[in-house]
């Protein structure tokens, strides 16, 4: 009898776990996602391409740690040559080189080696750098006297120059001789050839020198960050906690003096470039015509709202403006300047008819053609190739949502060379012969392949096709795009994911996933697009398996739309942001299959300010929302960001207050979680103390959470499988 019992027993359970293992069938979880990877798209590493056109290298992993670098054909894939055999690589020891990253000279003769990298910020590592001569096969280091960054070949391969400890030097290669380019760099006080965290972050200046096309001069930028104020946040990995301390120019408060000059190698001296008395100004690029007597130099104003194109004389500094863009509102800063090789042309972008197109421009600033025109913008420039006379950008013809790749000649004529759907993004050999295309779409995870100039497949690189079988045991539904006109006549582009058992007679709770905020072209900005995610996608279709409906639309600000579209948001950035937010909302709460009483909101960033917004301005139509790294208050922003979008505090003290989650801590409704990293230099922790203690001061009861000595990324050590966790039961307790 107790057999029979036992036997039933372990029947009944039997049948409990097959019943739970066929409910969970097709079900993600966050460890899915967050933990291994396995579910996640891969596009291919990029290419080293070779001077031809025709090849490029990669390093391959051996057993040992040390790396090959492989010389293989564009068209075949095919290893032509072992160019560098890692385990050849000794130093004095007998150990061998282990090395992270590679750059040749201009003639593929030499190659500098990066080991023993220590990182100093989101932007910055120091490093031993190794030369290693291809043709004698011998190794030796760059210097002895401390790590450096940005280590770069002279064009004429002869020399390189370092940037160590805030100055600039010069190797050369066949003496050996150190030249300091520079001996006043101090920390926190001078930096030359290196971009201080403001023009690292807003500009992309990380490396401020260039080399002369003839070898002969380096340009460097020289920051004096001396009034800059400090900025100190703590790190709690050690008994007593460190603090980092860093020059920050917050909102309104002083930037680094930013002055250029050009180093002579023959006479070792420097000539300071002339771009002008006001010092209260931006310097955001430099780059050297083919004249090495000419430099130029862009010139922005701090309103961020006129940008000047300068030529200076290298050996004289006596320089003039060639090229004025103005707008009313702003100007956003890109790498889209091409100096062609006759000397008498260059490339420019400009939003100057309303949308952001390709000019060919003479060199006294003169518009010699418009190369693009539509109602659509070109997203990003690759380049011009000479030989063809062809120009190769990245648009937004079809949809805001996508992105194709074309070329164009002089006539206007133009190829498609992508994918029509989708977004598609491109990687093109030093001759333009070849390309590596990435294109993906909402269902179709990254596909990489290789293509010629005409946008002929060559061959596959990766498809994914083990991503895609393994997402294929899961329950995903079909990210649909919509678009609405909002009470204002405004036209917004979303998406929505559905429960996969969706019943269009049920009502379902919506969570809006936001982010919203301005950008460069370049820069996408947007949450609505035809292309593969990862983490956030696989992350929303866990909740859409949890029955929830999860929807994201791109508000006004956002890119890819013309100038209006973006710029609209000056002055009162956050307003019509949050305004077309809740204009969702109203939209979504008239949806029959929509329970308008359980909708809420998560943004990151950008997206954490609008939802602290949402939560505050939004009379009580949030029920739940989750604040990851929010700005609370602009003016704890930095000066480059939100000075080209408010000007500064004194000049528009309503437009930061006005829109400041912290001003309307009183009025928050529904249950919050604020989320933050202790070791955010970017959007600083400050930011969430001051709501903190704002909704404190009005009894607001919320929740938070910090991670302690977390970047705005909130990574490393399993915190992202954390964050994901905790955002997901909140949402199902309180959503």
């Amino acid at each position: 009898m107790r057999s029979i019992v036992l036997a039933c027993f372990i029947l009944f359970i039997s049948i409990d776990n097959l019943q739970a293992q066929t409910e969970n069938l097709g079900l993600l979880k966050v460890e899915d996602i967050w933990s291994n990877g396995k579910l996640w798209a891969r596009t291919s590493p990029g290419f080293n391409s070779m001077n031809d056109g025709l090849r490029y290298t990669n390093s391959v992993d051996n057993a040992d740690g040390s790396k090959d670098v492989i010389i293989y054909d564009y068209k075949t894939g095919k290893e032509k040559q072992v160019l560098i055999n890692g385990s050849e690589l000794v130093l004095p020891g007998g150990s061998i080189l282990k090395y992270s990253d590679y750059h040749f000279n201009s003639t593929e003769t030499s190659v500098i080696l990066e080991t023993s990298v220590v990182h100093i910020d989101r932007f910055s590592k120091a490093a031993d750098f190794y030369i290693y001569d291809l043709v004698s096969k011998t190794l030796q280091l760059l210097s002895k006297q401390g790590k450096q960054r940005y280590a770069e070949y002279s064009p004429d391969g002869k020399m390189i120059a370092f940037f160590r400890e805030n100055n600039l030097y010069v190797k050369v290669l066949d003496s050996g001789k150190e030249i300091a380019v520079t001996k006043d760099g101090q920390k926190n006080r001078i930096i030359n050839g290196a971009g201080d965290w403001v023009y690292s972050e807003e500009f992309a200046v990380e490396r401020a020198y260039r080399w002369s096309p003839d070898s002969k001069r380096i340009a460097y930028m020289r920051f004096d960050e001396t009034e800059v104020k400090d900025f100190t946040y703590m790190r709690y990995d050690s008994l007593y906690p460190t603090p980092i301390t860093f020059k920050y120019p917050k909102a309104g408060e002083k930037n680094s003096i930013v002055s250029v000059h050009v180093f002579d190698l023959t006479t070792e001296k420097s000539t300071k470039m002339n771009v002008g008395e006001n010092v209260d100004q931006y310097i955001p690029r430099i780059k050297w015509t083919n004249d090495p007597e000419q430099l130029s130099i862009f010139r922005l104003n701090r309103h961020q709202n006129k940008l000047e194109l300068i030529l200076a004389n290298s050996s004289d500094g006596n320089s003039k403006v060639i090229l004025t863009e103005e707008n009313e509102t702003f100007l956003e800063i890109d790498d889209d300047l091409d100096f062609l090789e006759d000397g008498k042309k260059f490339v420019w972008t400009s939003t100057r008819d309303g949308y952001n197109h390709i000019y060919l421009m003479g060199m006294e600033g003169n518009v010699i053609k418009q190369i693009t025109k539509g109602n659509w913008d070109v997203t990003q420039f690759y380049g011009f190739d000479s030989k063809s006379n062809l120009f190769y950008y990245q648009s937004a013809e079809n949809s805001s949502t996508q992105r194709q790749v074309y070329s164009i000649n002089l006539n206007g004529e133009k190829t498609l060379l992508s994918y029509k759907d989708g977004v598609n993004t491109a990687e093109f050999s030093s001759t333009f012969k070849y390309f590596m295309l990435v294109y993906s779409t909402t269902s179709t995870p990254f596909i990489s392949t290789i293509r010629d100039s005409k946008g002929k497949d060559i061959r596959v690189l990766n498809d994914n096709k083990l991503v895609k079988e393994r997402l294929a045991a899961f329950k995903l539904s079909k990210k649909e795009f919509f678009e609405f006109t909002t009470d204002d006549g405004i036209s917004l582009k979303g998406w929505m994911i559905k429960p996969a058992e969706f019943q269009s007679r049920e009502r379902y709770p919506v969570l809006m996933h936001v982010y919203g905020g301005p950008g460069s072209q370049a820069v996408v900005n947007q949450t609505v697009m035809d292309q593969w995610e990862n983490g956030d996608y696989l992350w929303h279709q866990l909740l859409a398996q949890k029955g929830y409906i999860v929807v994201s639309v791109d508000n006004r600000g956002t890119g890819a739309r013309g100038l209006e579209f973006n710029s609209c948001i000056y002055g009162r950035m956050g307003e019509l942001e949050t305004n077309d937010q809740l204009q969702v909302i109203k939209y979504l709460s008239n949806l029959p299959y929509v329970d308008s009483e359980r909708i809420g909101v998560q943004g990151w960033s950008f997206g954490g300010y609008l939802t602290g917004l949402l939560m505050t301005k939004g009379n009580g139509v949030i029920k739940a929302g989750i604040a990851v790294a929010p700005i609370t208050n602009w003016r704890y922003y930095d000066s480059v960001y939100i000075e080209r979008y408010l000007k500064t505090p004194l000049e528009n003290p309503a437009g930061y207050d006005q829109n400041s989650p912290i001003t309307f801590a009183k009025d928050l409704k529904g249950k919050l979680l604020l989320m933050h990293g202790s070791g955010d230099d970017n959007v600083h922790y400050q930011n969430t103390l001051m709501f903190t203690n704002e909704l404190i001061k009005y009894n607001k009861q919320f929740e938070q959470f910090i991670y302690p000595n977390r970047d705005h990324n909130i990574g490393g050590g399993g915190a992202r499988l954390h964050i994901y966790t905790k955002m997901t039961d909140f949402i199902i307790k309180n959503l």
